[in-house]
């Protein structure tokens, strides 16, 4: 082939994303000419991808998944494009959201923010617009947070959807994220949530002090084969661990905060006092 790029996949996250998109293309013997009919992208922007002079968006990535036949795999270019916009903070949670996407019961725990399903989108843009000011991520990955959430909403909130509980700690609710037309927007998107018939939502009040649990964000599925998988983050970490032994000992300890923390009336309440002022 004339004028080809030989490509290096170790050079860069970018450089590993477009010698994927060259070799699962050529596996099949298809010219960029071909894949761009089938991607609905030109053949240009794909050449510019597989040698790194154009960076792919998600928007790419996931017209490469439904191409190739990967979605709803756990390697997808979408998985890919994650990791290599967010690294190692996230490592793990691309995998987690396939798997998350295809559960059958989801179930939250989350100290301080909004769990990412819970979220209103005016919160969503405040966290993410804070993270741009703190030179984090820029304007563009800003947006592509906000799209990419709405995007995981949407997998979870399908019909039938999965019944998903979320019991979250009162700093929750308590911190002011964005200002108060957001935290308004903010807490009657979970007075939604609460209403809807496959949900539950409790809040873990201060007032249990050492009986509460956890300290950080714990999810955890069930999947349609009953399997169990947990997913966990420190301050700069994220693991998925899809080993039963590792899981059911959280489950144990989410259960505990079930019989803890207050019903979903009592949660209500709290919620609505606190948009009142009254609490």
């Amino acid at each position: 082939m004339v004028n080809r790029k030989e490509l290096n996949p170790d050079a860069s996250p970018q450089a590993a994303f477009g010698a994927r998109l060259r070799r699962s293309r050529e596996a099949r013997g298809w010219t960029q000419e071909a894949l761009s009919e089938r991607m609905g992208v030109s053949s240009g922007h794909i050449s510019g991808v597989e040698t790194t002079r154009k960076s792919p968006s998600l928007h790419f990535a996931k017209a490469a998944d439904a191409t190739f036949g990967l979605v709803g795999t756990v390697d997808t270019f979408e998985r890919q494009w994650h990791e290599m916009h967010h690294g190692s903070l996230l490592e793990g949670f691309p995998e987690y959201v396939g798997y998350e996407g295809r559960a059958a019961e989801v179930r939250l725990f989350e100290a301080g923010l909004i769990p990412g399903p819970l979220q209103a989108r005016e919160y969503t843009q405040a966290v993410a617009n804070f993270s741009v000011q703190q030179g984090d991520i820029t304007p563009e990955q800003a947006t592509e947070r906000v799209e990419f959430l709405a995007d995981r909403q949407a997998a979870l909130f399908r019909t039938p959807g999965p019944l998903i509980h979320a019991v979250l700690d009162e700093s929750c609710i308590r911190r002011p994220i964005g200002g108060p037309e957001v935290m308004e927007a903010q807490l009657v998107r979970l007075l939604e949530f609460a209403a809807m018939p496959n949900t539950g939502l409790q809040i873990a009040p201060f007032s249990m002090g050492e009986r509460q649990p956890f300290i950080r964000l714990v999810h955890l599925l069930t999947m349609t084969d009953r399997s169990v998988m947990s997913y966990v983050e420190s301050q700069t970490s994220g693991h998925l661990d899809r080993d039963p032994s590792s899981a059911l000992p959280l489950v144990r300890k989410y259960h505990q905060l079930q019989i803890e923390a207050a019903s979903q009336a009592e949660s209500v309440a709290m919620i609505e006092q606190l948009r009142k002022g009254t609490l």
